[in-house]
Order: C-alpha cells, then structure tokens, then sequence
C-alpha cells in the first residue's frame, strides 16, 4: 500500500472519529438542556397566606395554584400536592410566587390551644422582617433578643434576653412607619409586620414590654451552638473600640 492510501486512511479515520465525537457533544448537550429545562408541576402561592392560616383554608381561598417551573427553578422540598401538609397551619407568612414548601407549615395550635411552658407566661410583639430574621423564625425557635433604644442622650444596641422560646406567629400586616432622615425630612414606609409570641417569665415579659414601647426589638435566631452572654452593649462612643 502506497503512502497515499495510507494518508487518505488515516484522513478518514480522523474524520469519523471528529463526526463521532461532534454528535456525542451534541446529544450530550441536548440532553444537559433537557434536565436543565424540563417541565415539572409544583404548587406555588398565588394570595399572600398569612402565619396560622390552615393549608385547606388557603386552597378553598384560591391562594394556591398548579404552576410549571423549569427544573433549575425547583425549590427543595417543593410540594406537588397538599397531602404533606393537610390539617397544618402556615408558621410563617408565605407571599405570591413562593413555591409550596413542608417546611412553612406546622401543627395547628387551633384545637389544643397555645401551649404554654410550665411557669411562664404568653405574650406577643409585632416585628418586621428585618427583626425577625426575614421570616426564619418560627414556633419552637429560640431567640435571642436585641434592644435599640436611646439613653442620656446617646443611642444604644444591647442584649435585653439571652434565651427565649417562640410558642406563635400570628398575622402579619403592613405597617406605616415614619422616620426622619439626617436632612429632617419625614420618610414613611410601608413594612410588613408579624406577631410573634413568646414565652417568657413575668420578669421577661417586664422587660420585653418596656422595651417593645420605648425602643426596638430584634430577634437572633439560636442553634445548639450559638454562643450569648450578656454586655454592656453597643453605642456611640464605644461603637468601634
């Protein structure tokens, strides 16, 4: 065989293994797209539920809808029906265009009532997302609880209690809230706001109260792990020591 054959040979092996090759990219990236952007059926909030609204509520109100999401867009834990969460109640407010998700839903406290730990006493605060950890905190948390308020003529960020266990959310509405910015001009927002209940002792909810009416409350939201321990707090004049 002359060196000619032997080159042309060559030439078409290379060539079929270059078409090979091409097509298996092709059916490969096809196939990429295909999982990337295929179809798939979830429930999604189309009317804002509100915390302690049960799940059947919300479906006979015509807040939860069918809807098709590509399968990049799939939430975990998306539900696909209700059966998950029948008879639970929303632990959180949920808003137009969230994915139904188990974890938003709890037992209802409707039949039994709120439960209450032993010697402490139930009572409620309004807290706007921000401090309430954008919605993250739900009954059964344990929370650490922040006061901003001001004192002597200086504004102050300091621990009010170390450790307090949420028992409820309620509803959340929005609020108009007026400030004044550096300039003097009055600013007014409007900020969702939920009711969160705690249970605390009669000392706590003092405290808690005090402050709620002559300050700002804000949650820390706890696990296992985390670390608090009362301080002097935070103001001007030791803000960056």
């Amino acid at each position: 065989m002359d060196r000619r054959k032997v080159l042309l040979i060559v030439a078409a092996v290379i060539a079929a293994l270059g078409t090979l090759l091409v097509f298996l990219y092709v059916r490969g990236a096809d196939n990429r797209a295909d999982q990337r952007y295929s179809a798939v059926q979830v429930l999604r909030v189309v009317k804002e539920i509100p915390a302690g609204e049960t799940v059947e509520a919300a479906q006979a109100a015509g807040k939860i809808e069918t809807s098709t999401v590509s399968q990049q867009d799939l939430v975990p834990g998306a539900l696909t029906g209700t059966e998950p969460v029948a008879g639970k109640v929303a632990v959180t407010a949920i808003y137009p265009g969230e994915q139904l998700i188990a974890s938003k839903f709890g037992a209802s406290g409707a039949s039994t009532g709120l439960s209450i730990p032993k010697g402490k006493i139930a009572v409620s605060i309004n807290l706007s997302d921000p401090a309430r950890v954008a919605g993250f905190v739900n009954p059964g948390d344990k929370v650490a609880i922040f006061m901003n308020g001001a004192a002597a003529g200086s504004t102050f960020t300091r621990l009010l209690l170390p450790n307090v266990q949420v028992i409820g959310a309620g509803t959340t509405t929005v609020v108009a809230t007026t400030t004044t910015d550096p300039a003097g001009a009055q600013v007014t927002d409007q900020l969702p706001k939920t009711l969160l209940t705690l249970a605390v002792t009669q000392a706590e909810a003092e405290r808690v109260l005090y402050a709620s009416q002559n300050g700002q409350l804000a949650f820390g939201l706890m696990n296992n792990d985390s670390q608090i321990a009362a301080s002097g707090g935070v103001n001007d004049k030791n803000l960056f020591q």
